[in-house]
């Protein structure tokens, strides 16, 4: 375990913006009261605050910082201190306009929003490092200070002549001559060669968007260069501040898809921050699946921020009810609010923190739910909900020096692959779906309690008993070559249709694809068929028959043998689905879209074969329950939480100590609808 946040307790808090409120200090101080009743140990300050620190250039007051501090070290609460540059001020844009993004269109942003900035412009970076060098100056060494919040959600692109030329020196430095980059964006199709890199501009509709390699560098490039303005933005804190950590919020998990932040590659960017945090939001109680089955996408995306850096991490911001900006903001139901908040500490999260504290009293975000609300301040229900959660991390702080339970599966996500096969002008627009069917891999191991790690090509898979390789169309010959010795060396792997299609630089493997992934699966991918929304084929497999749906590849087996059979269509009798044992391992691959029906019986065949299955000393009723598990060298904690709202029970096979009754307790036991309960034992 190695996370750098000096505490030995959950954090409990979140955004507060008292600068709202510097007129009515008797609002803050009720506040403080409010915080310390909801047992609030953890205030984030500073996040869009720069106006009020520096109200015009070069001229500062920390004045009202100063007593924010000093209240919060009163009462012994930590502080995040952010830096403010997620939301520049008005005279900043007003005497240096470059400061403000263009659009593809070439038009230049007027000022307005947040993150209306470009991420080239020497002077905001300038600008940003002066505030940011006062802030570390003023509060480095405050006791309270416990990690450094940088800026607020980055994301999006800038088009101006700046980020241009910064996009051609990047394109330069990879692929140093002209010819070079020719050849990868295959650009003697459509006339396109470059004779000089001053033609090199982003894509735009008024110019490219069908040239591949562009698209996915640009992308590349907009990842490569919002770090770089994080570098840039950080350098003074870690020359001021070194021992205090430094974090960025990252972003995802939204509905309806519950989908990755696309903008930007998480994975690259997880490699700068100290420890990963992010802002979860996932819409309890929406109207178009069950609270279990976008339980398990949550999860999901909590261990996908927990795997950027296989280690704990911070939930940055959360709601104690509803949001603002979803599409429709439902309120949570009683019980949902520990239900969720504990999901997350069960993966790996050591901290809940809200967006916002204290409800803001106009603007975009006035509606958006908080601890202390505006129409009934702390008499609501959310806020005992979040007095709730408070007590279950006060009587879980043994548990934070515990890290999730050793995963022994591991499913490959790529964001290249990721970007490359949304672009890619084949199969079919609207069912891709590259994250979902990640999703519905995910989905068996989640309801049978068997931990999952989120890799990257970069990572380690020999730690692995089983790694889910889906939909991998853009794979280099080198990762096709890390899979193979995997398995040979013992590993399973599962692979599937649209699998080892492009290169990376987005150019087709010629005549039968990569050896080594032809090896390793044992066949030859003839073509694959797209199906449309309305058009299903079938399999057997397992003396069943299963639908097929979207994407059918028509393969032939040269040393795999055939598990499962087309039963339509032209590769009727044809192999669907296929094992190939290759030294000491075995590699499957589905060569067509399933539902989940048959990936469940597919995926038990393996989890008995590979003793993936934890030994628990829990059982439960109901896949609609989850058991997860977080551990240290000496002791073990079950969270088992309810992800409905009927009741049900569980067994505990032997004693077990209830966390939360401070008892020991042994046999069924009721667990309430959205229910949650802690047990412990010993190792």
């Amino acid at each position: 375990m190695t996370n750098p946040i000096k505490t030995t307790e959950f954090l409990h808090g979140g955004d507060y913006n008292p600068d709202q409120w510097l007129d009515q200090p008797g609002v803050i101080k009720q506040d403080f009261k409010a915080f310390k009743q909801a047992k609030i140990n953890t205030v984030t300050l500073g996040i869009f605050a720069w106006d009020k620190l520096e109200p015009s250039e070069g001229h500062y007051d920390f004045s009202w910082l100063d007593e924010i501090f000093d209240q919060a070290e009163a009462q012994e609460t930590k502080i995040i201190l952010s830096t403010p540059s997620g939301a520049r001020p008005r005279w900043l844009a007003e005497k240096y306009p470059e400061v403000l993004r263009v659009n593809e269109q070439g038009q230049r942003n007027q000022f307005g929003e947040r993150h209306n900035h470009c991420f080239t412009s020497p002077i905001y970076r300038e600008k940003v490092q002066a505030i940011n060098r006062k802030l570390a100056e003023r509060y480095g060494k405050r006791p309270s200070l416990l990690l450094w919040h940088i800026s607020n959600e980055y994301g999006g692109a800038c088009y101006c002549d700046l980020c241009q030329a910064a996009f051609r020196q990047w394109i330069q430095k990879k692929y140093q001559t002209l010819d070079h980059l020719n050849h990868a964006y295959w650009n003697d199709f459509w006339s396109h060669d470059y004779t000089s890199w001053d033609q090199v501009q982003a894509p735009s509709p008024l110019g490219d968007t069908g040239v591949m390699g562009l698209n996915l560098d640009w992308r590349r490039f907009v990842t490569d260069q919002t770090i770089d303005f994080f570098e840039s933005e950080i350098q003074p804190l870690r020359e001021l501040t070194p021992n205090v950590p430094v974090t960025a919020n990252f972003m995802g998990g939204n509905p309806s898809e519950s989908h990755v932040f696309y903008d930007l590659d998480y994975q690259k960017f997880a490699k700068h921050v100290d420890i990963v945090s992010w802002d979860s939001y996932p819409n309890w109680s929406n109207g178009y699946e069950s609270t279990a089955h976008l339980a398990m996408k949550t999860a999901l995306m909590n261990d996908t921020m927990r795997s950027l850096k296989h280690d704990n991490y911070l939930i940055m911001e959360s709601t104690p009810s509803q949001v603002n900006w979803h599409p429709y903001n439902r309120a949570k139901r009683p019980g949902m609010h520990e239900m969720g908040s504990l999901q997350q500490i069960a993966h790996g999260a050591d901290s809940v923190l809200y967006f916002q504290l204290h409800q803001s009293l106009g603007a975009s975000e006035m509606f958006h739910g908080a601890v202390v609300t505006n129409r009934r301040g702390t008499k609501t229900r959310a806020f005992k909900d979040v007095q709730q959660v408070g007590q279950d991390l006060q009587q879980l702080q043994a548990a934070h020096a515990t890290t999730r339970l050793r995963a022994k599966v591991g499913i490959v996500f790529d964001y290249d692959n990721m970007w490359a096969l949304d672009d890619a002008r084949n199969y079919a627009n609207e069912t891709k779906q590259y994250w979902r069917t990640i999703q519905e891999h995910y989905q068996y191991f989640w309801e049978h309690d068997i931990p999952v790690e989120i890799l990257s090509t970069t990572d380690d898979l020999s730690a692995y008993d089983l790694i889910i390789d889906p939909m991998h169309f853009m794979m280099s010959a080198a990762f096709a070559a890390k899979l193979k010795a995997y398995v040979e060396q013992g590993g399973h792997l599962v692979g599937t249709y649209i699998t080892g299609v492009v290169d990376r630089d987005f150019l087709a493997y010629q005549g039968d694809g990569l050896a080594d992934l032809q090896a390793t699966y044992g066949l030859k991918v003839q073509e694959t068929d797209t199906l449309y929304p309305q058009q299903h084929n079938a399999l057997t497999a397992y003396h069943q028959a299963y639908q097929i749906n979207d994407y059918c590849d028509v393969i032939e087996t040269t040393t795999a043998e055939t598990l499962g059979t087309y039963q339509k269509d032209f590769y009727v009798g044809t192999p669907a689905v296929t094992k190939n044992t290759l030294g000491n391992g075995s590699a499957y691959y589905l060569a067509a879209r399933t539902d989940t029906d048959f990936l469940a019986a597919f995926y038990e065949q393996l989890a008995i074969q590979l003793e993936l299955k934890p030994s628990l000393p829990i059982t439960k009723a109901t896949p609609k329950v989850a058991i997860q598990v977080r551990e240290n060298a000496t002791e073990r904690y079950y969270f088992v939480i309810n992800f409905s709202h009927q009741p049900t029970t569980v067994t505990l096979a032997q004693p077990l100590h209830a966390v939360f009754s401070d008892q020991s307790v042994q046999g069924e036991q009721a667990l309430a609808g959205y229910g949650v309960q802690v047990y412990t034992m010993p190792k």
